[in-house]
């Protein structure tokens, strides 16, 4: 989706480049907080000491890793679709 942004004054392109950028910023911390939350969720469960045990640590590294991968997948379905649309 390519935005046309011709005969749009300055002032408005850069208040939309800025609201683009914080809708960015604001999916960003979503997705680390999401993945934080399950992660955590899915692997701790107990609170015996201050650092992670062996097995939660391998458990938190496997779920990060399919989350991250999950997401990127996701991200190029989503530019495959785009690509798609815009060249219609």
């Amino acid at each position: 989706m390519d935005l046309d942004l011709e005969g749009v004054p300055e002032e408005d392109k850069v208040r939309l480049t800025q609201m683009i950028e914080n809708a960015q910023r604001r999916d960003g911390a979503r997705m680390y907080n999401s993945l934080v939350e399950r992660c955590f969720k899915d692997c701790v469960d107990n609170f015996r000491r201050k650092t992670l045990d062996k097995t939660e640590e391998q458990c938190v590294k496997r779920c990060a890793e399919k989350f991250l991968n999950h997401f990127a997948r996701v991200g190029m379905r989503f530019a495959e679709l785009q690509s798609g649309a815009s060249s219609e």
